[in-house]
């Protein structure tokens, strides 16, 4: 395989959602950059919580920046949980450049509310958006290449997906509950993705991003940096890693999950059995349960909700 390590993705067409501001603005210009023609996604509202109305100007502000750079690039406004808006999204790629090869899923909101306060519409919305919205896209991406490979004779086409979750989908995010289910919900999407479209040659993958953004003001508020030193939480430090995932050389990753933030990538493993336990009989007792398992917990009470804790990958 000839190995580009500075323009990988030429004669890729990516869309990115989402991509008017932060985390999206930044993976679409990283794949510009690596040579990748551009759809940007966004739906332009002006706050955070989905509120306002639409507007091209922040996904054309960004689709300039590509082309100002010397790549290609187009912008598109729309609400990517529309199921109609999303294949129309994935028809604009192919139409505008001739196939889609690169899919990133980013656009979400937020509506915070504790469990016991939030409200069915700040449930539905954010599940909404980010949930159906991950689901809507993938779904006419993966037709497209699902034909493309039946028209080359079964062999594998150059499809990647790359999904945006959160840590709030292992921690649990108190304060999140719709945002936390949304998460964990493009997980398994995810996952269940990669195995379905792995004989396409189509890969799917998780990250979860740290980044300083509208979305995470208040988790992540403005640092005071010395001038000479990088922001750690800067939207610059995630989009590297997308634009890997979606190059030829990420082939063999498929249905795994990334934490990325200020030079570090954490690979998550997945669910492992902590403890076995097996009944003395054929059927637990109660009493036998709580035999077992209330000295268990008790011995790691707290351990569900402790902080979590990543190895860093870096060089040397």
């Amino acid at each position: 395989m000839h190995r580009d390590l500075k323009r990988p993705l030429v004669g890729k067409t990516a869309i990115v959602t989402g991509a008017g501001r932060g985390l999206g603005r930044a993976e679409a210009l990283e794949l510009g950059r690596l040579g990748a023609a551009v759809v940007v996604n966004d739906y332009g509202q002006g706050g955070r919580d989905g509120s306002g109305e639409a507007s091209s100007g922040p996904a054309e502000e960004v689709a300039e920046e590509i082309r100002a750079a010397g790549g290609r690039a187009t912008a598109h406004v729309g609400d990517v949980a529309d199921f109609d808006t999303a294949r129309a999204l994935v028809r604009l790629a192919v139409d505008t450049y001739g196939a889609l090869d690169i899919l990133v899923n980013n656009a979400g909101i937020l509506r915070d509310r504790m469990v016991f306060s939030m409200t069915e519409d700040e449930w539905d919305s954010v599940i909404r958006v980010h949930l159906k919205g991950h689901f809507s896209t993938t779904r006419f991406a993966a037709a497209h290449w699902r034909e493309r490979s039946k028209a080359a004779g079964g062999g594998p086409v150059h499809g990647r997906i790359v999904n945006t979750s959160s840590e709030a989908f292992l921690a649990g995010s108190p304060g999140q509950p719709n945002y936390a289910a949304a998460k964990g919900g493009i997980v398994g999407l995810t996952l269940s993705t990669a195995g379905a479209l792995a004989k396409y040659g189509v890969t799917a993958n998780v990250i979860c991003p740290r980044a300083r953004t509208r979305m995470t003001e208040d988790v992540f508020p403005d640092a005071d940096l010395a001038e000479d030193r990088p922001d750690p939480l800067s939207p610059q430090h995630v989009a590297p890693l997308v634009g890997y995932l979606a190059s030829p050389q990420a082939t063999a990753v498929n249905g795994q999950v990334f934490v990325v933030h200020g030079g570090m990538v954490a690979i998550v493993e997945r669910p492992r059995v902590a403890a076995k336990l097996d009944a003395v009989g054929d059927v637990f007792g109660f009493g036998e349960l709580d035999g077992l398992l209330t000295p268990y917990f008790d011995e790691r009470r707290g351990e569900g909700f402790a902080a979590l804790e990543v190895l860093s990958l870096k060089r040397g």
